[in-house]
């Protein structure tokens, strides 16, 4: 609130037009509301981003372990041709 008071006291004072002051203000506060995050934002945020590293935790680990038997697989195999 004090920046919407200093900004307008600013306007009224470079001779701007009560009207149009109030216009800026308005603007400003209407634009800061939409494009600035607040904590509940940014809270949400970190939940979703803890459920999709969770989720992409899962799909490294499934993946390791596949590798991991095809390389089991192959050594098998390898032994097997080998001997």
């Amino acid at each position: 609130m004090k920046m919407e008071l200093a900004l307008y006291q600013a306007l009224i004072a470079i001779n701007v037009p009560e009207p149009k002051a109030h216009a800026v203000i308005e603007a400003l506060e209407s634009d800061l509301h939409t494009s600035l995050a607040t904590k509940s934002d940014l809270r949400a945020m970190r939940t979703e981003i803890h459920a999709e590293l969770a989720q992409l935790e899962v799909k490294l680990t499934l993946r390791m372990g596949v590798m991991l038997s095809a390389v089991v697989g192959i050594l098998i195999a390898a032994m097997k041709f080998i001997h």
